[in-house]
């Protein structure tokens, strides 16, 4: 049984992309744009206004998180019909693939509504618990693609 190497090596970059970019948005991104007062001099961005500005740049990545999901389901399938079974990679895919559609579809766009019913929304308690859980599934989905990418590499290296 001969492997696509390219199909290999797309998905293991893609896991490697994505994590990348959950580390450079929770670390540099979202510290920067919630401490604009510190960088801009002369204007001066509320925390709704920039909570708004770094919902945006979540609502763009969700997208990729989306495609990432699906990319995960495929190839993971086609590998568990290949006979290629394992219980680290199937807890780990389903990890990534539950967190990555929670994040995309029902925080970021909750998020995002919520916002936009001004600035007392985001104040609520309800606001405040789903930022939180969404902030836990970041997390949890950053932490579900190293372990799939790192158990994935380790499998191909064994064949």
């Amino acid at each position: 049984m001969k492997r696509n190497v390219y199909m290999d090596f797309s998905y293991l970059l893609l896991l490697a992309a994505t994590f990348g970019a959950v580390i450079v948005l929770g670390a540099f991104v979202a510290p920067v744009v919630f401490n604009t007062q510190n960088l801009l001099y002369g204007v001066e961005l509320s925390n709704y206004n920039e909570g708004v500005i770094m919902a945006e740049i979540f609502r763009r990545f969700s997208y990729w998180v989306t495609i990432l999901a699906f990319f995960i389901a495929i190839y993971e399938t086609v590998m568990y019909k290949n006979g290629q079974r394992d219980a680290v990679v199937f807890g780990a895919s389903a990890t990534a693939i539950f967190s990555a559609l929670m994040f995309s579809g029902i925080y970021t766009p909750k998020i995002v509504s919520m916002q936009r019913l001004g600035e007392e929304a985001t104040l609520s308690d309800t606001f405040i618990s789903l930022h939180q859980a969404s902030e836990l599934d970041f997390k949890i989905l950053a932490i579900a693609i190293l372990i799939l990418f790192i158990r994935r590499l380790m499998l191909l290296r064994i064949k």
